[in-house]
């Protein structure tokens, strides 16, 4: 209850605190990884990539037909976003929202604001899907060769790489 009183009191009426504003984006953000690690919103986006993906290729060029896909895309997700966080912080505000992450994009984790960046750059939301595809064609970077285990309890234990079945 606390913490619902700060936020309407820091986001709702502005205090021109920099703390305060920090710490009210701070929770926003906090709020945005909760929902986008939850089961609805992953799914969501996954059938939507799912449906959509073929018609991405990585050429310079950009189809007409990425417009209106990209369009859905914000319809969709954004709109789930924003309505989720409106429902946990009720006086949240899309558009302050989208000034203040310009302000502190530095301090955003890189997932999370790659994400929120599919919502406003189309080159972005495009790599999005040229990565998606080429990981649904096998063509995604595999780097399991290169794993090597070793046993810390030991200088002179016997590497373990992903084709050794043995662990000693």
């Amino acid at each position: 209850m606390v913490y619902i009183v700060w936020l309407l009191t820091t986001v709702c009426f502005n205090l021109p605190s920099s703390s305060d504003a920090d710490a009210a984006f701070d929770a926003v953000i906090g709020s945005i990884e909760d929902i986008i690690m939850e089961d609805d919103f992953q799914h969501l986006q996954q059938s939507f990539m799912e449906k959509h993906y073929l018609e991405f290729d990585d050429s310079e060029e950009n189809k007409l037909t990425y417009t209106p896909i990209f369009n859905e895309y914000i319809e969709m997700l954004e709109k789930r976003l924003e309505q989720q966080l409106m429902e946990r912080i009720p006086c949240f505000n899309m558009s302050t929202f989208n000034h203040l992450l310009k302000q502190h994009k530095d301090e955003v984790s890189g997932d999370i604001f790659d994400m929120l960046l599919t919502f406003t750059d189309f080159m972005a939301f495009k790599e999005m899907f040229i990565d998606y595809r080429a990981e649904r064609e096998g063509r995604g970077l595999d780097l399991s060769d290169g794993l090597v285990v070793r046993s810390l309890s030991s200088a002179t234990s016997k590497p373990i790489t992903s084709r050794t079945t043995e662990l000693k």
